[in-house]
């Protein structure tokens, strides 16, 4: 009777061909985000509670709930 030998098993550093990446919780900057025009709502709001944006024919209705939440609904 012989005895089959068994082949050993990669190890997990063997089968890393490249490390990964670091992750960053730092959002990356880029031109799109640095160009985007900021507007606090309290200003876009000025004291009310509902303000009506016209866009391409339709109405939008920008909200603020009990809650301090925005809602936008058509």
């Amino acid at each position: 009777m012989s005895i089959a030998t068994i082949p050993s098993l990669p190890t997990a550093a063997s089968r890393l061909v490249h490390p990964l990446p670091r992750l960053s919780l730092q959002p990356r900057a880029t031109e799109a985000t640095s160009a985007v025009r900021r507007i606090s709502s309290q200003s876009l709001l000025e004291g009310e509670r509902e303000l009506v944006i016209q866009h391409q024919g339709s109405e939008y209705h920008l909200r603020l709930t009990r809650n301090d939440k925005l809602i936008l609904t058509k």
